[in-house]
């Protein structure tokens, strides 16, 4: 894209006809639990961006976001039936983050429902509301939870990079379990606001990725001090996570 060889939109269409060839249809793995309807218009105001000299690693990426993640304008569900259309007021900081860095949101990934808090026996990467999510390269193995979503879309191709959430291994299972690179930060380097929450000693927010130094720049931009969650008072900025 720096290089005037690729365009933000057309990169954001073809992951958006990847979910609907691999995700709604084919495989039907269901690690999209819902489509962002602006990421187009994202897309084309990240390409603007970069005709004016911009230049950001995640300028007109197309990242998905685990949806007990609040989105503005989109609904935010933890994929239960109960909260199908509850709109999120807003963005979550490590959102405005994300789009402050010019990432486009492509939308909402599935996951263990609840986050895997509702039942003992939940089955991985099973919600009433987006199904149940498969493993990309095995569907008879377990994508793991509860950012089973996250792990498998970025492991089908289905976005660059996708943002997850763990309490007790819900971020590193999945990675492990659909081959892709999964950080669990330190509690207090993401901001914990607009996410449905389990237990503030252990919840973050972190990246999935499909190399290391992809993880490592989105952990960059999601990792800094939100004057709303305490835990992050000492956060630092603008840290270069892939040195």
């Amino acid at each position: 894209m720096a290089a005037g060889r690729l365009a933000a939109h057309a990169l954001a269409e073809a992951c958006l006809e990847r979910v609907g060839a691999v995700d709604h249809a084919g495989a039907a793995l269901r690690s999209v639990l819902s489509v962002d309807p602006t990421a187009p218009a994202q897309a084309a105001a990240a390409d603007r961006r970069h005709r004016d000299g911009e230049r950001s690693p995640l300028l007109g990426v197309p990242v998905l976001v685990k949806d007990n993640i609040d989105v503005g304008g989109q609904p935010t569900t933890a994929g239960s039936l109960a909260l199908e259309g509850s709109l999120a007021p807003g963005d979550a900081p490590l959102v405005a983050r994300l789009r402050e860095a010019g990432a486009v949101i492509l939308g909402k990934a599935n996951l263990t429902e609840w986050a895997n808090f509702m039942a003992e026996d939940m089955p991985s990467g099973y919600s009433a509301l987006g199904g149940q999510t498969l493993n990309p390269y095995d569907a008879s193995i377990t994508p793991s939870g509860s950012s089973s979503g996250s792990a498998a879309a970025v492991a089908a191709g289905v976005a660059a990079l996708a943002v997850g959430t763990e309490t007790n291994g819900s971020i590193l299972s999945p990675a492990r379990h659909c081959s892709v690179v999964g950080v669990k930060p330190t509690v207090g380097l993401v901001s914990r606001r607009g996410i449905v929450p389990i237990a503030g000693s252990q919840d973050t927010a972190g990246p999935l990725a499909r190399s290391v130094r992809d993880a490592a720049v989105l952990l960059g931009v999601l990792a800094g001090p939100d004057p709303g969650d305490p835990a992050t008072a000492g956060a630092p900025v603008g840290v270069d996570y892939t040195a």
